[in-house]
């Protein structure tokens, strides 16, 4: 008897330790920026924007699961001058139902005078798209999105926490007045990203980063989703 108790025990021993020598399977991590497989019937709506919207992208989606087919462009949205080259790839043929839309963080940043990314004006870097001409470009892709989709919505800049890398601190105030003249002038219906994200600053953002916690994007996404929502009457 206590042979078999020492020989049960031995192999459980064995077959635990030949389990925990398993190389674990890692849970595959959804690319926000992969296209989606579209369900009939259901209205197309297209997130265009940086990596803020990307942070937002996949709890917006699941929030709209069986409602909207969320797409979004399969890159970082960058400056209005990459909108410019490349609007007409992003927007192919299709007739959308909604395009939910933002330029901002990346035409406000400072650049190396040669590209190089993220430098601040006081070591002699300049603006990637000064203020003007971010509001030419806006204008230009605004008509361009209006002969493919049925509704556009901006949704504001959102705000630079103090100590942020090359970009500073009221930029996106300027900017944000600057893109409210176009959408006036258009017609152009807002979604104000930027009043709940300085409220909840500390909360949601990152400490001298423009960029969110997970937690933070999960609440923009709610405002994204609901916003879609309200848009498309569902």
């Amino acid at each position: 008897m206590k042979k078999i108790l020492l020989l049960t025990t031995t192999l459980l021993f064995i077959s635990n330790a030949f389990v925990q020598a398993q190389p674990k399977k890692k849970t595959a991590r959804v690319n926000p920026m992969a296209p989606i497989e579209e369900v009939k019937n259901l209205p197309n709506a297209l997130i265009i924007g940086d990596s803020i919207s990307i942070g937002y992208t996949l709890p917006t989606r699941a929030l709209l699961k069986g409602k909207v087919n969320l797409h979004r462009i399969p890159t970082n949205g960058g400056p209005t001058t990459k909108g410019i080259a490349e609007i007409e790839k992003w927007l192919g043929k299709k007739k959308w139902d909604l395009i939910h839309f933002n330029w901002g963080l990346h035409d406000l940043k400072y650049m190396g005078k040669d590209g190089t990314n993220l430098v601040p004006k006081e070591k002699g870097g300049v603006v990637q798209v000064p203020l003007a001409e971010y509001e030419k470009n806006l204008e230009k892709l605004v008509i361009r999105m209006k002969k493919s989709a049925k509704q556009l919505v901006w949704r504001n800049t959102t705000p630079i926490p103090p100590g942020s890398k090359a970009r500073y601190v009221g930029d996106s105030v300027k900017y944000n007045q600057a893109a409210a003249r176009i959408m006036k002038k258009h017609g152009i219906p807002t979604l104000d990203l930027f009043t709940p994200s300085k409220k909840n600053m500390k909360e949601w953002m990152r400490k001298a980063d423009v960029h969110y916690y997970a937690h933070g994007s999960q609440a923009l996404a709610e405002l994204v989703a609901e916003d879609i929502l309200n848009r498309l009457k569902i």
